[in-house]
């Protein structure tokens, strides 16, 4: 089987427009997660008005503004989602150094990027729209705006990219399928380079108010925003909606070494699983979130005891926090596991940046990506107290501080409604 490597990183998300910038901030423990009331009459009488918010202004200072990235026409023509894709790419191109023109190299090149959700704006106001005005008030972009294959679609338009042209969308596990899929099409010789993530912009209050009538989302923090997201806390209460994009350049390891290009960990393994059990509710036990890291480890060849750390899904509901509690629990503890639940280093990267759903998975691969080539543990915030009870609650789970630590193997889990799981697993290249 062909190994899989990571040689390129972008990232747009509430923390900043690009890696470096987000990153740093990451470490640093700071927050992108924000007030939604200044955002006007719809936002103020929902009863969560918190989210992880895309900063806006310059690129030059890590933030936002579509023209950095996009020309005019090229803005007009996509929806958010698919802004934050292409710029993500670009960046994760650049990184990559992977530029090709050869018509060979362009036949090997694919792209896999996936949305939750997607253009919620577009279908919300052009169905007012049709509504109030009929036909003549919809748009000959409505469509191309609407369909989530379409971030995939620009990034292979853009740079005339002919390998396959695919889109994963699994709620929440959206990112990680497109990653772990875009991986699987590198080993079996479809592509010898993906791009690959996902990307997401839906804080719209017709979302808001569908996620908090499914009692999903925190409230109980609106009027102090960055306390909102609080994994594996005792005072956890739901999730805080966020945007983003992630994007990976993925690569075939000898094509990379031929070229010099960096690498910043190897895909070790890829595992799926399904809960088959509730539309949103995973099972108290964990099982499906177990079946997809167990998965992930047995086709990297990895034994639990070797995973130095984990980046958790966990969103900051109280069930499904502490589901996944119990199958990393579950995995890494005795026989071929950890000793003791305190040598388990799982964080949730969500207290920083809150959930981005459909982005969620892609931009968490990349935080996990680069807490191997880093040796870091990125922390987990407001954890102030460790859920309930604490002596199922003992793992370390990297509380408000970043901390070194080796990184030599790591997984990165994803879990979406319907009971969709994915887990990857990833490594130092040797």
């Amino acid at each position: 089987m062909r190994r899989v490597v990571v040689t390129g990183l972008g990232a747009i998300t509430p923390l900043g427009a690009g890696i470096k910038h987000t990153w740093r901030r990451l470490l640093a423990a700071e927050s992108g997660i924000g007030s939604l009331a200044s955002r006007g009459p719809p936002f103020e009488t929902l009863p969560s008005r918190v989210a992880g918010l895309v900063p806006l202004g310059s690129r030059e200072v890590g933030c936002w503004q579509a023209k950095d990235w996009l020309h005019a026409s090229e803005e007009r023509q996509m929806a958010l989602f698919a802004q934050y894709a292409i710029a993500a790419a670009q960046e994760a191109l650049d990184d990559a150094g992977w530029h090709p023109t050869s018509q060979e190299d362009l036949e090997a090149t694919g792209v896999t990027i996936g949305s939750g959700i997607g253009n919620l704006d577009e279908a919300y106001n052009t169905s007012v729209a049709f509504h109030e005005s009929g036909y003549k008030k919809v748009s000959p972009l409505f469509v191309p705006r609407l369909l989530i294959n379409l971030a995939a679609g620009h990034v292979s338009i853009k740079y005339g990219f002919k390998g396959p042209n695919h889109a994963a969308t699994t709620a929440c596990t959206t990112g990680l399928h497109a990653i772990g899929d875009a991986s699987r099409l590198i080993q079996f010789g479809d592509a010898d380079v993906m791009v690959a993530g996902g990307a997401e912009s839906c804080i719209h209050p017709l979302a808001i108010a569908g996620f908090a009538k499914a009692r999903s989302l925190a409230t109980e923090w609106n009027n102090d925003p960055t306390k909102s997201s609080r994994p594996f806390d005792r005072q956890r209460a739901g999730f805080v909606i966020g945007e983003g994009a992630g994007v990976v350049v993925l690569e075939e390891l000898e094509h990379a070494k031929a070229r010099g290009a960096p690498i910043y960990a190897e895909v070790k393994g890829y595992g799926l699983s399904s809960d088959a059990h509730h539309m949103t509710a995973p099972k108290k036990n964990g099982e499906g979130a177990f079946l997809a890291m167990r998965q992930a480890l047995k086709h990297a060849g990895i034994k639990p005891s070797a995973i130095d750390y984990i980046n958790a899904h966990a969103t900051s509901t109280v069930l499904g926090d502490a589901a996944e509690n119990t199958a990393v629990r579950t995995l890494l503890l005795g026989n071929e596991g950890k000793q003791h639940a305190s040598e388990i280093n799982v964080s949730s990267t969500k207290g920083a940046v809150g959930h981005l759903l459909g982005a969620a998975g892609a931009v968490e691969a990349i935080f996990t990506m680069l807490a191997v080539h880093h040796d870091i543990l990125p922390p987990t915030l407001n954890l102030d107290c460790a859920g309930d009870p604490p002596e199922e609650f003992d793992c370390n789970y990297v509380p408000q501080t970043a901390q070194r630590r080796a990184v030599n193997a790591a997984l990165t889990n994803s879990f979406g409604f319907g009971g969709t799981n994915a887990s990857l697993c990833l490594a130092k290249y040797k």
